[in-house]
């Protein structure tokens, strides 16, 4: 019994993305499976780390391509050239990330019925835009998301949320968390949110290290949101 991997391409408009599989099969297939939403890079290593060690739960984990096969940013400008299209026109992001759902329901792997979905920045507000379009996940997490609502129809969200929040986060400040709080209640959603001190954004990733952009890895805070993610989902598989 080992962790397999396998390539996941599907196209969109003429354009081919590419995510990755992680799977254990020393659970049973077919298996509940968690979207893994990349940051602003694109498609990482970082990312299939996460999407591994879901794996470990009894889960399959589906690093999630949105930019493109290959299309991956190195600075800082790069990022935000990949990204930025994407947060601007929330239409097209909807359609990539239903797409998404699409192709991951298809997986013979995977219970259809079983899909969860996480993200990490960029990746946070993609799990709850999934979510907000009313795909019928289980369950919807964000570490260090972006809330800003789309300017979209959004009917009533079937997914449990939950949001891992640095509450320093100069991204997501507590104006915009507020905001978050009565969305979801408005749209009826079983939502929870746990807000970090003394966290502000990117504190799940390792490298994180940018005060001046108010990025910074938090180890302890890091710890608490995995450890709660394993709970979350859990109860979101009802398992």
């Amino acid at each position: 019994m080992s962790v397999n991997t396998r390539a996941v391409e599907h196209s969109l408009d003429g354009q081919l993305f590419a995510g990755l599989l992680i799977f254990d099969d020393a659970h049973p297939l077919p298996q509940p499976l968690v979207l893994v939403f990349h940051a602003w890079e694109g498609r990482s290593p970082e990312q299939e780390d996460f999407a591994k060690r879901l794996t470990a739960w009894g889960y399959a984990g589906l690093a999630v391509d949105l930019f493109g096969k290959g299309r991956r940013g190195q600075t800082t400008e790069e990022c935000q050239a990949l990204m930025m299209p994407l947060v601007q026109d929330r239409g097209l992001l909807r359609k990539r990330l239903l797409r998404v759902f699409e192709v991951a329901q298809a997986l013979p792997e995977i219970d259809p019925a079983a899909i969860s979905a996480i993200g990490f920045c960029f990746g946070g507000l993609c799990a709850l835009d999934l979510a907000r379009a009313g795909a019928p996940l289980k369950g919807a997490a964000s570490f260090h998301g972006l809330f800003t609502p789309p300017a979209l129809p959004t009917g009533p969200i079937l997914a449990k949320i939950i949001a891992f929040h640095g509450w320093d986060d100069p991204f997501a400040p507590p104006d915009q968390v507020v905001a978050l709080g009565k969305e979801l209640t408005a749209a009826g959603a079983d939502w929870q949110l746990h807000a970090y001190g003394a966290t502000v954004h990117g504190f799940m990733h390792e490298q994180a290290n940018n005060p001046q952009m108010g990025i910074v890895y938090n180890a302890r805070s890091a710890a608490r949101a995995w450890n709660e993610l394993q709970l979350f989902l859990a109860e979101a598989f009802g398992r």
